[in-house]
């Protein structure tokens, strides 16, 4: 019993998984906050391409 508890504290594979895991998130949330804005430009754009052709009409 002793034994495994030593090779389980010797493990870097969970570290690893969970350094991992932080990157993909933050990466994950660089990527949801870059797409709002985008979005919101992108609204505003087809907002006023949409009160450009009403006036032209």
């Amino acid at each position: 019993m002793l034994d495994l508890i030593r090779r389980i504290t010797r493990c870097e594979q969970g570290a690893t998984a969970v350094e991992y895991g932080l990157i993909v998130s933050l990466i994950v949330i660089a990527i949801v906050a870059s797409l709002g804005e985008f979005g919101e430009g992108s609204t505003s754009m087809w907002n006023s391409v949409s009160n450009k052709i009403i006036n032209a009409s």
